[in-house]
């Protein structure tokens, strides 16, 4: 009988651990949906030593994500084949890993709407500072919106989006403001009196013919010719065809600006969470996108494009508007538990990297739906030029 028993545990962890082996890409680590807390807000990046680290934050009926949420770090000294996890942060949010003249930041909110601020680390990763003040990383105070989001350096200045979440209908979407943020580059990050914001864009009912649900989660962007833009995912579900909106800024930071006849534009993968970065050896921009192939439009007309995330693929783009498919990524072909989201990336050397809010089979149950992810999973596109 116990010979019996042992022989039973035994498959059964041989079928976990199979299952395991089969999420995409590398696992960083895995929470499953039992445990109540979800996997949020990827975000990755390079240290001068060459070593890589990655965060996400935790959300989900068991967090603490309204009062003072996790966010936890994972360093790889490996070029991404294993990580370990370095510390656990309180008071971390929806939050994004950078380097910028020689230091490390990571920079968010300090609970969901919360805060905006920033801290610094000075050992790559294993302690951080406490944003206790305006001297010390609390930049903003009041209730904030962003996502892990690229800064861009221009003409001066550090820039970054951001969404003000402050509206005055305190519900998803309606609630959030588009601006941005900028400093002058010899301005130390971490006092708030460097830092500018432009003017806030509130939601506005009336725009795309009343099928306006929000913009949020806005890319910091040069265009072709020389102007900074905040690029953000836009709510419409009236389609299937997903569009980014445009917002314009003006060259000192202070104005933001937008026009609702041209301002939105086609763009693959639109209601999700995107990343657009700028590559000066193709001389094109780049983007991983939770895009809807055709083929899963047509199973699915009438469906939230929000709520289809089981695709990512490769794109590139001239001039920000239009866009090129390069190479599918990640899929699956269940797109009720099963999501690749909110993927962060940076180019390195000739390749991409990038690491992703995975919702996949774990052989305890499976994810709690495709946008509660159960793994923080990395990956690597190789050459990824020669997809031209």
């Amino acid at each position: 009988m116990k010979y019996a028993v042992f022989i039973s545990l035994f498959y059964v962890s041989l079928t976990l651990q199979a299952q395991k082996l089969s999420v995409p890409g590398t696992v960083i680590t895995h929470s499953p949906a039992s445990s109540g807390l979800y996997i949020g807000s990827p975000s990755i990046c390079i240290l001068k030593d060459g070593s890589y680290l990655a965060s996400h934050d935790l959300f989900g009926p068991s967090s603490n994500e309204f009062e003072k949420p996790v966010s936890k770090i994972y360093r790889s000294t490996n070029k991404g084949k294993t990580w370990k996890e370095v510390a656990v942060i309180n008071g971390q949010f929806w939050s994004k890993l950078f380097t910028y003249r020689g230091k490390l930041y990571f920079f968010g909110t300090s609970k969901h709407h919360g805060n905006t601020i920033i801290r610094t680390s000075a050992d790559n990763g294993s302690t951080w500072s406490e944003p206790v003040d305006a001297n010390h990383g609390l930049l903003l105070q009041g209730e904030y919106h962003c996502a892990p989001m690229p800064f861009v350096e221009y003409n001066g200045k550090l820039w970054r989006a951001m969404e003000d979440a402050m509206g005055e209908v305190k519900k998803w979407g309606k609630r959030y403001g588009a601006f941005m943020m900028s400093i002058e580059v010899d301005k130390d990050p971490m006092l708030a009196s460097n830092w500018q914001t432009s003017n806030v864009l509130h939601y506005d009912s009336t725009m795309l013919n009343g099928n306006f649900g929000a913009w949020i989660e806005g890319n910091a962007v040069v265009t072709p010719d020389g102007n900074i833009i905040d690029m953000l995912r836009v709510d419409d579900r009236s389609t299937l065809d997903e569009k980014a909106a445009i917002v314009k800024i003006s060259s000192d930071g202070k104005t933001a600006s937008f026009d609702a006849a041209t301002g939105f534009i086609a763009f693959p993968g639109g209601s999700k969470k995107f990343t657009i970065r700028y590559d000066s050896i193709s001389k094109l921009y780049w983007t991983i996108s939770n895009y809807i192939p055709d083929s899963i439009k047509q199973k699915n007309i009438g469906r939230n494009p929000a709520s289809i995330r089981n695709t990512q693929a490769l794109f590139s783009s001239p001039d920000l508007t239009n866009w090129s498919f390069r190479k599918l990524l990640l899929q699956h072909p269940d797109i009720i538990n099963h999501g690749f989201q909110y993927v962060d990336w940076l180019f390195y050397k000739n390749d991409i990297l990038f690491v992703s809010r995975t919702a996949y089979d774990d052989g305890e149950g499976g994810a709690h739906n495709n946008h509660d992810a159960n793994y923080l999973t990395f990956h690597r596109i190789k050459k990824f030029r020669k997809t031209l």
